[in-house]
C-alpha cells in the first residue's frame, strides 16, 4: 500500500523532469555558472513548493490541458526561487553550510563567487522562465496575477524581507514579534506563494486565492517550527544537512524562546487550523492529496 511520502516521493521525480527542460544549457564561456545553476536545482530535495503549487491547482479544478503550457514554468520557477535561495543561505556570510540533502553544497562544491552568481542567475531565470507561461482563451488574464504574487512573495515584503532579519538578528536575542516575522516571511512567503499561484491559474475566486495563502502561512511556521524541532532531535544522517546550525550561529528559534513541549504543541494547532481551513472547501477527492500533504509536511521527521 502506497504511503503520503511514497506518492510525494513519485511526484517530486515527475515534477524534476518537468522542470529539468527549463534549466540553463551548459555550455559557452558561461558554462560553469550554468552547470552550479543546474547542481543547486537538481541536488536532491522533496519539490515540496511545486507540488503544493499543482496539487492546489487540481484540487481549484485546473484544466489539465494547460498544466504544461501554463502551470510548468510556473512550477519550474517557485522552485529555482527557493533553490537560490538555498544556495545563498549556505555562503559562509550567512549559516556557512558545507552540505545540503546529503551532497556539498553549491559555494563549497564550485566556490563562494561561483555560489553567488549561481544564485543570482536562479532568481533571473526564474521569472525569465514564468514569463514562458502560455495563456489560452479559457485561462487569459492569469499570468500576470501569478507572476505578482511570486515577485512579491520573493522580494522584500516576502522572503528576503526575512532572511535580512534573520541575518541582523544572528547571534542577538530576538524577541517573540521578531521570530514570528522571520518565519512568515522567511519560510512561509514561498509556501503562500506556491499555493496562491495554483489558485490564480486555476481561476479560484479572489477571496479563495487569499485564504490560500493565510492556509499557507500556517503551514509555514508548523514547517519552520518543526525545522527548528529537527534542528535538535535529528541526525545529519538522516536530515541530509547539518544539524544544531541554529545552536552554532546563536540563532533564537521557536524551542530556545518556548521549549520542545510548547514548539511540538504549536506544530499541531497550526496545523490542525490549515486542515480545518482547507476542508470547507468542495472539490470532493480533488483536495484529499493536497490536505495528505499538508499534514505529511508538518508532521514529517526528515
Amino acid at each position: 500500500m502506497k504511503t503520503v511520502n511514497d506518492e510525494m516521493g513519485r511526484m517530486a521525480e515527475e515534477i524534476t523532469e518537468r522542470i529539468r527542460r527549463f534549466l540553463p544549457s551548459q555550455k559557452g564561456y558561461q558554462k560553469t555558472v550554468a552547470e552550479a545553476m543546474t547542481y543547486s536545482v537538481l541536488n536532491g530535495g522533496k519539490r515540496v513548493r511545486p507540488i503544493l503549487m499543482l496539487l492546489t491547482y487540481r484540487a481549484f479544478g485546473g484544466p489539465a490541458a494547460e498544466e504544461t503550457s501554463l502551470l510548468d514554468p510556473f512550477l519550474a520557477a517557485i522552485e529555482m526561487i527557493h533553490s537560490y535561495s538555498l544556495v545563498h543561505d549556505d555562503l559562509p556570510a550567512m549559516d556557512n553550510d558545507r552540505f545540503r540533502r546529503g551532497k556539498l553544497t553549491t559555494h563549497a562544491k564550485y566556490g563562494h563567487a561561483m555560489g553567488i552568481l549561481a544564485g543570482d542567475g536562479l532568481l533571473n531565470k526564474a521569472f525569465e522562465t514564468a514569463l514562458c507561461a502560455e495563456e489560452t482563451e479559457h485561462t487569459r488574464g492569469r499570468v500576470i496575477p501569478a507572476l505578482r504574487i511570486l515577485a512579491e512573495k520573493a522580494g522584500v515584503y516576502g522572503m528576503v524581507g526575512g532572511q535580512s532579519v534573520d541575518v541582523e538578528k544572528t547571534g542577538e536575542p530576538m524577541s517573540a514579534d521578531e521570530l514570528d516575522f522571520v518565519y512568515r516571511l522567511k519560510t512561509g512567503a514561498l509556501l503562500e506563494a506556491s499555493m496562491q499561484v495554483g489558485a490564480v491559474l486555476a481561476g479560484a475566486a479572489p477571496e479563495a486565492v487569499k485564504e490560500m495563502g493565510e492556509i499557507a502561512m500556517r503551514v509555514g511556521l508548523a514547517f519552520q517550527i518543526q525545522d527548528d524541532i529537527l534542528d535538535i532531535a535529528g541526525t545529519t544522517e538522516s536530515l541530509g544537512k547539518s544539524v544544531g546550525s541554529d545552536e552554532k550561529n546563536n540563532k533564537t528559534t521557536y524551542v530556545t524562546l518556548y521549549g520542545m513541549r510548547a514548539s511540538k504543541e504549536a506544530v499541531e494547532n497550526l496545523s490542525d487550523e490549515a486542515l480545518t481551513m482547507l476542508a470547507k472547501y468542495p472539490g470532493g477527492m480533488r483536495g484529499k492529496p493536497l490536505a495528505e500533504l499538508i499534514a505529511s509536511l508538518v508532521g514529517r521527521t526528515v
